[in-house]
Protein backbone atom coordinates (compact mmCIF):
# COMPACT_ATOMS: atom_id res chain seq x y z
CA UNK A 1 0.00 0.00 0.00
CA UNK A 2 1.54 3.39 -1.00
CA UNK A 3 0.19 7.31 -1.19
CA UNK A 4 -0.67 8.72 -4.40
CA UNK A 5 -0.86 12.44 -5.44
CA UNK A 6 -3.78 13.67 -6.24
CA UNK A 7 -5.25 17.18 -7.04
CA UNK A 8 -7.58 18.99 -5.09
CA UNK A 9 -9.46 22.27 -5.51
CA UNK A 10 -12.31 24.01 -3.62
CA UNK A 11 -15.37 25.42 -5.26
CA UNK A 12 -17.36 27.26 -2.66
CA UNK A 13 -19.81 24.42 -2.37
CA UNK A 14 -20.46 22.18 -0.13
CA UNK A 15 -21.11 18.48 -2.21
CA UNK A 16 -23.36 15.99 -0.99
CA UNK A 17 -22.92 14.26 -4.99
CA UNK A 18 -21.11 13.69 -7.79
CA UNK A 19 -20.92 11.62 -11.06
CA UNK A 20 -19.07 11.89 -14.23
CA UNK A 21 -20.37 14.09 -17.49
CA UNK A 22 -21.37 11.70 -20.49
CA UNK A 23 -19.63 14.54 -22.84
CA UNK A 24 -19.42 12.36 -26.24
CA UNK A 25 -23.27 11.49 -25.96
CA UNK A 26 -24.47 15.56 -24.49
CA UNK A 27 -21.69 16.69 -27.86
CA UNK A 28 -24.50 14.29 -30.32
CA UNK A 29 -27.29 15.44 -28.97
CA UNK A 30 -26.22 19.00 -28.94
CA UNK A 31 -24.59 18.56 -32.64
CA UNK A 32 -27.86 17.06 -33.60
CA UNK A 33 -30.40 20.22 -32.16
CA UNK A 34 -27.79 22.78 -33.60
CA UNK A 35 -27.93 20.73 -37.23
CA UNK A 36 -31.70 20.89 -37.32
CA UNK A 37 -31.51 24.74 -36.48
CA UNK A 38 -28.84 24.88 -39.31
CA UNK A 39 -30.63 22.72 -42.04
CA UNK A 40 -33.72 25.87 -41.27
CA UNK A 41 -31.44 28.06 -41.68
CA UNK A 42 -29.41 26.79 -44.87
CA UNK A 43 -33.18 26.66 -46.43
CA UNK A 44 -32.68 30.31 -46.08
CA UNK A 45 -29.10 31.25 -46.78
CA UNK A 46 -26.78 28.31 -48.05
CA UNK A 47 -23.60 29.05 -46.42
CA UNK A 48 -21.05 26.36 -46.24
CA UNK A 49 -20.54 24.91 -42.56
CA UNK A 50 -17.54 23.63 -40.37
CA UNK A 51 -18.50 20.22 -39.72
CA UNK A 52 -15.48 18.92 -39.72
CA UNK A 53 -13.28 20.98 -37.73
CA UNK A 54 -11.11 18.58 -35.24
CA UNK A 55 -11.96 19.17 -31.29
CA UNK A 56 -9.76 17.42 -28.56
CA UNK A 57 -11.71 14.99 -26.61
CA UNK A 58 -12.86 16.99 -23.30
CA UNK A 59 -13.66 15.29 -20.28
CA UNK A 60 -16.22 16.69 -17.30
CA UNK A 61 -17.41 15.92 -13.52
CA UNK A 62 -20.48 17.52 -12.46
CA UNK A 63 -20.73 17.89 -8.43
CA UNK A 64 -23.93 19.15 -6.27
CA UNK A 65 -24.12 20.61 -2.91
CA UNK A 66 -24.85 23.76 -1.00
CA UNK A 67 -25.37 25.36 2.37
CA UNK A 68 -29.11 24.47 2.52
CA UNK A 69 -31.92 26.79 3.42
CA UNK A 70 -31.11 30.14 5.36
CA UNK A 71 -28.88 32.99 5.40
CA UNK A 72 -25.31 31.22 5.52
CA UNK A 73 -24.17 32.75 2.30
CA UNK A 74 -23.02 29.33 0.85
CA UNK A 75 -24.77 28.69 -2.70
CA UNK A 76 -26.65 25.53 -3.62
CA UNK A 77 -25.62 24.66 -6.91
CA UNK A 78 -24.57 22.06 -9.11
CA UNK A 79 -21.06 22.69 -10.51
CA UNK A 80 -18.91 21.30 -13.40
CA UNK A 81 -15.17 21.34 -13.14
CA UNK A 82 -13.16 20.30 -16.29
CA UNK A 83 -10.63 17.36 -16.14
CA UNK A 84 -7.40 17.52 -17.58
CA UNK A 85 -5.93 14.15 -17.88
CA UNK A 86 -2.55 15.71 -19.06
CA UNK A 87 -1.85 17.26 -16.00
CA UNK A 88 -4.47 15.12 -13.98
CA UNK A 89 -5.87 18.02 -12.62
CA UNK A 90 -9.62 19.99 -11.78
CA UNK A 91 -10.15 23.35 -13.28
CA UNK A 92 -9.30 25.82 -10.61
CA UNK A 93 -12.95 27.65 -11.88
CA UNK A 94 -16.05 25.82 -12.32
CA UNK A 95 -16.83 25.81 -16.03
CA UNK A 96 -20.43 25.90 -15.21
CA UNK A 97 -21.97 27.35 -11.55
CA UNK A 98 -26.17 27.12 -11.66
CA UNK A 99 -27.27 28.17 -8.36
CA UNK A 100 -30.58 26.75 -7.11
CA UNK A 101 -31.59 29.38 -4.94
CA UNK A 102 -32.71 28.16 -1.42
CA UNK A 103 -33.28 24.72 -2.76
CA UNK A 104 -30.73 22.38 -1.35
CA UNK A 105 -29.59 19.65 -3.87
CA UNK A 106 -28.78 16.58 -1.47
CA UNK A 107 -28.87 13.85 -4.02
CA UNK A 108 -28.00 13.55 -7.78
CA UNK A 109 -27.68 10.74 -10.70
CA UNK A 110 -26.51 11.51 -13.87
CA UNK A 111 -28.41 10.14 -16.97
CA UNK A 112 -25.57 7.74 -18.54
CA UNK A 113 -26.65 9.03 -22.45
CA UNK A 114 -26.68 12.34 -21.98
CA UNK A 115 -30.16 13.77 -21.07
CA UNK A 116 -29.72 15.64 -18.36
CA UNK A 117 -29.18 15.52 -13.89
CA UNK A 118 -32.01 14.71 -11.80
CA UNK A 119 -31.22 16.41 -8.34
CA UNK A 120 -33.23 15.28 -5.49
CA UNK A 121 -34.20 18.66 -2.95
CA UNK A 122 -35.98 18.79 -0.22
CA UNK A 123 -39.89 18.13 -1.26
CA UNK A 124 -39.22 17.02 -5.28
CA UNK A 125 -36.84 16.33 -7.77
CA UNK A 126 -35.81 18.48 -10.45
CA UNK A 127 -34.43 17.43 -14.01
CA UNK A 128 -31.79 19.44 -15.31
CA UNK A 129 -30.54 19.55 -19.22
CA UNK A 130 -27.00 20.11 -20.34
CA UNK A 131 -27.08 23.14 -22.96
CA UNK A 132 -24.57 24.90 -24.97
CA UNK A 133 -23.16 27.90 -23.74
CA UNK A 134 -21.02 30.28 -24.98
CA UNK A 135 -19.36 32.38 -22.26
CA UNK A 136 -16.63 29.88 -22.57
CA UNK A 137 -14.24 29.65 -25.53
CA UNK A 138 -12.70 26.59 -24.87
CA UNK A 139 -15.70 24.81 -23.16
CA UNK A 140 -18.76 25.36 -24.47
CA UNK A 141 -20.85 23.46 -22.30
CA UNK A 142 -23.90 24.36 -19.66
CA UNK A 143 -26.77 23.50 -17.14
CA UNK A 144 -30.51 24.73 -17.66
CA UNK A 145 -33.48 23.71 -15.77
CA UNK A 146 -35.50 21.21 -18.02
CA UNK A 147 -38.97 22.01 -19.32
CA UNK A 148 -39.93 18.86 -18.06
CA UNK A 149 -41.55 18.60 -14.92
CA UNK A 150 -41.16 15.61 -12.92
CA UNK A 151 -44.94 14.98 -11.95
CA UNK A 152 -44.09 11.65 -10.15
CA UNK A 153 -41.80 12.99 -8.29
CA UNK A 154 -43.45 16.34 -7.51
CA UNK A 155 -44.25 16.40 -3.55
CA UNK A 156 -42.81 13.23 -2.21
CA UNK A 157 -40.40 14.40 0.44
CA UNK A 158 -36.61 14.21 0.59
CA UNK A 159 -35.50 11.27 -1.91
CA UNK A 160 -31.91 9.41 -0.59
CA UNK A 161 -31.19 7.49 -3.78
CA UNK A 162 -31.67 8.02 -7.21
CA UNK A 163 -29.61 6.30 -10.00
CA UNK A 164 -30.17 5.26 -13.34
CA UNK A 165 -29.83 1.59 -15.00
CA UNK A 166 -26.72 1.23 -17.46
CA UNK A 167 -28.47 1.70 -20.49
CA UNK A 168 -30.35 4.75 -18.80
CA UNK A 169 -34.28 2.83 -19.82
CA UNK A 170 -34.95 2.73 -16.30
CA UNK A 171 -34.86 5.31 -13.29
CA UNK A 172 -34.87 4.05 -9.06
CA UNK A 173 -35.66 6.26 -6.37
CA UNK A 174 -35.63 5.80 -2.66
CA UNK A 175 -36.86 7.87 -0.29
CA UNK A 176 -36.16 9.06 3.41
CA UNK A 177 -39.73 7.59 3.91
CA UNK A 178 -39.03 4.35 2.93
CA UNK A 179 -40.81 4.49 0.01
CA UNK A 180 -39.35 2.75 -3.96
CA UNK A 181 -39.76 3.93 -6.83
CA UNK A 182 -38.77 2.77 -10.41
CA UNK A 183 -40.06 4.07 -13.83
CA UNK A 184 -39.17 3.50 -17.43
CA UNK A 185 -37.03 6.25 -18.81
CA UNK A 186 -38.06 9.31 -20.30
CA UNK A 187 -41.61 8.21 -20.10
CA UNK A 188 -41.72 8.15 -16.51
CA UNK A 189 -43.97 5.13 -16.63
CA UNK A 190 -43.99 3.37 -13.12
CA UNK A 191 -42.77 -0.21 -12.54
CA UNK A 192 -42.55 -0.29 -9.39
CA UNK A 193 -43.88 1.93 -6.58
CA UNK A 194 -43.52 -0.10 -3.05
CA UNK A 195 -44.01 2.14 -0.07
CA UNK A 196 -42.24 0.48 2.78
CA UNK A 197 -39.66 -0.98 0.67
CA UNK A 198 -37.42 -0.31 4.11
CA UNK A 199 -37.89 2.17 7.07
CA UNK A 200 -35.50 4.15 5.33
CA UNK A 201 -34.18 3.92 1.49
CA UNK A 202 -30.30 4.55 1.80
CA UNK A 203 -28.96 3.77 -1.80
CA UNK A 204 -29.84 1.92 -4.91
CA UNK A 205 -27.89 0.28 -7.67
CA UNK A 206 -28.56 -1.81 -10.64
CA UNK A 207 -27.23 -4.87 -11.53
CA UNK A 208 -25.16 -4.23 -15.15
CA UNK A 209 -27.21 -6.06 -16.98
CA UNK A 210 -30.41 -4.11 -15.91
CA UNK A 211 -32.04 -7.13 -14.86
CA UNK A 212 -31.87 -6.49 -11.18
CA UNK A 213 -31.86 -3.31 -8.67
CA UNK A 214 -31.00 -3.47 -5.01
CA UNK A 215 -32.44 -1.39 -2.10
CA UNK A 216 -30.08 -1.14 1.16
CA UNK A 217 -31.61 0.21 4.38
CA UNK A 218 -29.62 -0.03 7.24
CA UNK A 219 -30.09 -3.71 8.19
CA UNK A 220 -31.59 -5.18 5.43
CA UNK A 221 -30.73 -5.21 1.72
CA UNK A 222 -33.40 -7.06 -0.87
CA UNK A 223 -32.78 -7.92 -4.22
CA UNK A 224 -35.29 -6.67 -6.84
CA UNK A 225 -36.09 -8.31 -10.36
CA UNK A 226 -36.87 -5.32 -12.60
CA UNK A 227 -39.31 -7.25 -14.82
CA UNK A 228 -41.68 -8.89 -12.38
CA UNK A 229 -41.25 -6.14 -9.57
CA UNK A 230 -40.77 -9.02 -6.93
CA UNK A 231 -38.04 -9.85 -4.57
CA UNK A 232 -36.09 -12.63 -5.31
CA UNK A 233 -33.55 -11.89 -2.04
CA UNK A 234 -33.29 -10.22 1.12
CA UNK A 235 -29.78 -10.44 2.84
CA UNK A 236 -29.54 -9.80 6.81
CA UNK A 237 -26.69 -7.08 8.41
CA UNK A 238 -24.60 -9.07 10.89
CA UNK A 239 -25.15 -8.52 15.10
CA UNK A 240 -22.47 -5.49 14.58
CA UNK A 241 -23.23 -4.43 10.74
CA UNK A 242 -25.06 -1.49 9.69
CA UNK A 243 -25.16 -1.67 5.91
CA UNK A 244 -24.54 1.93 4.29
CA UNK A 245 -23.79 1.50 0.47
CA UNK A 246 -24.28 -1.14 -2.24
CA UNK A 247 -22.88 -2.06 -5.49
CA UNK A 248 -22.65 -4.22 -8.53
CA UNK A 249 -19.79 -5.64 -9.85
CA UNK A 250 -19.92 -3.68 -13.32
CA UNK A 251 -18.18 -6.24 -14.96
CA UNK A 252 -20.58 -8.01 -17.08
CA UNK A 253 -18.45 -11.41 -16.58
CA UNK A 254 -19.77 -15.10 -15.39
CA UNK A 255 -19.13 -13.72 -11.56
CA UNK A 256 -20.42 -10.58 -10.71
CA UNK A 257 -20.86 -9.97 -7.60
CA UNK A 258 -22.79 -7.40 -5.15
CA UNK A 259 -20.65 -5.63 -2.75
CA UNK A 260 -21.80 -4.10 0.35
CA UNK A 261 -20.22 -1.08 2.66
CA UNK A 262 -20.92 -1.56 6.17
CA UNK A 263 -19.90 -0.09 9.08
CA UNK A 264 -19.22 -2.41 11.73
CA UNK A 265 -17.29 -1.68 15.72
CA UNK A 266 -14.36 -2.23 14.49
CA UNK A 267 -14.15 -0.18 11.04
CA UNK A 268 -15.21 -0.20 7.91
CA UNK A 269 -16.07 -3.52 5.89
CA UNK A 270 -16.80 -4.88 2.22
CA UNK A 271 -19.16 -7.97 2.14
CA UNK A 272 -19.12 -9.92 -1.15
CA UNK A 273 -22.06 -11.72 -2.61
CA UNK A 274 -22.32 -14.27 -5.26
CA UNK A 275 -25.30 -12.88 -7.40
CA UNK A 276 -26.85 -15.87 -8.91
CA UNK A 277 -27.76 -17.79 -4.32
CA UNK A 278 -27.31 -14.34 -3.09
CA UNK A 279 -25.19 -15.76 -0.42
CA UNK A 280 -22.24 -14.38 1.17
CA UNK A 281 -18.92 -14.86 0.03
CA UNK A 282 -16.32 -13.19 2.60
CA UNK A 283 -16.26 -10.23 4.94
CA UNK A 284 -12.96 -7.79 4.56
CA UNK A 285 -11.93 -4.95 6.77
CA UNK A 286 -10.39 -2.24 4.91
CA UNK A 287 -10.84 0.56 6.78
CA UNK A 288 -10.51 1.83 10.72
CA UNK A 289 -12.81 4.45 10.50
CA UNK A 290 -16.60 4.42 9.74
CA UNK A 291 -17.67 4.07 5.47
CA UNK A 292 -18.85 7.44 4.48
CA UNK A 293 -18.44 7.12 0.19
CA UNK A 294 -18.29 3.78 -1.76
CA UNK A 295 -17.97 2.98 -5.49
CA UNK A 296 -16.96 0.59 -7.97
CA UNK A 297 -14.91 1.09 -10.79
CA UNK A 298 -16.51 0.74 -14.07
CA UNK A 299 -14.05 -2.38 -15.61
CA UNK A 300 -14.53 -3.75 -11.85
CA UNK A 301 -10.81 -3.69 -10.75
CA UNK A 302 -10.95 -1.49 -8.41
CA UNK A 303 -13.29 -0.17 -4.76
CA UNK A 304 -13.31 2.92 -3.49
CA UNK A 305 -14.05 3.98 -0.40
CA UNK A 306 -13.93 7.71 1.62
CA UNK A 307 -14.09 7.87 5.40
CA UNK A 308 -15.33 10.25 7.71
CA UNK A 309 -12.03 11.53 8.37
CA UNK A 310 -11.67 12.21 4.86
CA UNK A 311 -9.12 9.83 3.73
CA UNK A 312 -9.31 7.92 0.44
CA UNK A 313 -8.59 4.23 -0.36
CA UNK A 314 -8.44 2.59 -3.77
CA UNK A 315 -9.06 -1.51 -3.15
CA UNK A 316 -8.11 -4.10 -5.44
CA UNK A 317 -11.16 -5.98 -5.56
CA UNK A 318 -9.29 -9.62 -6.48
CA UNK A 319 -7.67 -9.82 -2.74
CA UNK A 320 -9.58 -6.90 -0.86
CA UNK A 321 -5.95 -5.12 -0.37
CA UNK A 322 -5.99 -1.76 -0.05
CA UNK A 323 -3.64 -0.28 -3.02
CA UNK A 324 -3.97 3.12 -3.09
CA UNK A 325 -4.79 5.66 -0.54
CA UNK A 326 -4.53 9.46 0.24
CA UNK A 327 -4.57 10.28 3.78
CA UNK A 328 -6.54 13.72 4.60
CA UNK A 329 -7.62 13.91 0.77
CA UNK A 330 -10.75 16.25 2.31
CA UNK A 331 -10.45 18.02 5.66
CA UNK A 332 -14.40 17.02 6.07
CA UNK A 333 -16.18 13.57 5.48
CA UNK A 334 -15.75 12.31 1.74
CA UNK A 335 -19.39 12.23 0.95
CA UNK A 336 -19.07 11.12 -3.11
CA UNK A 337 -17.59 9.10 -5.51
CA UNK A 338 -17.35 8.94 -9.48
CA UNK A 339 -14.16 6.38 -11.33
CA UNK A 340 -13.69 7.68 -14.64
CA UNK A 341 -15.58 5.65 -17.51
CA UNK A 342 -12.36 4.58 -18.14
CA UNK A 343 -11.04 3.74 -14.91
CA UNK A 344 -8.04 5.69 -14.77
CA UNK A 345 -9.41 8.25 -12.40
CA UNK A 346 -10.91 9.04 -9.24
CA UNK A 347 -12.88 11.81 -8.21
CA UNK A 348 -13.81 12.13 -4.75
CA UNK A 349 -15.93 15.06 -3.11
CA UNK A 350 -16.58 16.47 0.37
CA UNK A 351 -18.59 18.82 2.82
CA UNK A 352 -15.31 20.84 2.68
CA UNK A 353 -16.55 22.54 -0.66
CA UNK A 354 -13.50 20.34 -2.28
CA UNK A 355 -13.33 18.04 -5.17
CA UNK A 356 -10.29 16.17 -5.34
CA UNK A 357 -9.00 13.86 -8.65
CA UNK A 358 -6.80 10.54 -8.13
CA UNK A 359 -5.25 9.06 -11.18
CA UNK A 360 -4.93 5.34 -10.43
CA UNK A 361 -1.79 3.30 -11.15
CA UNK A 362 -3.02 -0.52 -11.79
CA UNK A 363 0.14 -2.28 -9.54
CA UNK A 364 -1.43 -5.71 -10.95
CA UNK A 365 0.91 -5.42 -14.43
CA UNK A 366 3.55 -3.68 -12.67
CA UNK A 367 3.58 -6.16 -10.36
CA UNK A 368 3.90 -9.10 -12.83
CA UNK A 369 6.86 -7.15 -15.06
CA UNK A 370 8.28 -6.61 -11.76
CA UNK A 371 8.64 -10.57 -10.53
CA UNK A 372 9.40 -11.12 -14.61
CA UNK A 373 12.69 -8.90 -13.94
CA UNK A 374 13.58 -10.58 -10.63
CA UNK A 375 13.38 -13.73 -12.39
CA UNK A 376 15.56 -12.82 -15.41
CA UNK A 377 18.52 -11.41 -13.20
CA UNK A 378 18.09 -14.61 -11.00
CA UNK A 379 18.53 -16.32 -13.58
CA UNK A 380 21.38 -14.52 -15.56
CA UNK A 381 23.26 -15.08 -11.95
CA UNK A 382 22.79 -18.76 -11.72
CA UNK A 383 24.13 -19.05 -15.34
CA UNK A 384 26.99 -16.95 -14.60
CA UNK A 385 27.74 -19.33 -11.86
CA UNK A 386 27.48 -22.64 -13.81
CA UNK A 387 29.78 -20.99 -16.30
CA UNK A 388 32.59 -20.54 -13.16
CA UNK A 389 31.81 -23.96 -11.92
CA UNK A 390 32.18 -25.55 -15.57
CA UNK A 391 28.69 -27.20 -15.88
CA UNK A 392 27.58 -25.50 -18.50
CA UNK A 393 30.18 -24.10 -21.50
Amino acid sequence: MTETSSDLQKYGVPFYGAGWVPYNHIKSKLASQEKIEEDKKEEKDPTPSNDDEITTPLNYVVLAGGGGEGRSGIPNAIVVSHVNFTSNSLSDQPVVKHETGSDLPYRMTVHPHGDGIICAFQQSCRLFEWKESNGNEAHKLGVKVSEKVLIQLEDVGQQLALTFNSEGSVLAVGGEDGSLRVFKWPSMKIVLNEAQAHSSVKNLDFSCDGKFLVSLGSGLCRIWDVTSSKVVASLAKGNDEVFAFCRFSQINDKNPHLYIAAVTDYGGSILTYNTTTWKRIRSSRVVREAISAFNVSSDGKFLAVGTVGGDLFIIDSANMRVQMMVKKAHLGLVTALTFSPDSRALVSASLDSSARLTPIKDKTSSGGMTWMIILMVLLAIAVYFMKEKGIIP
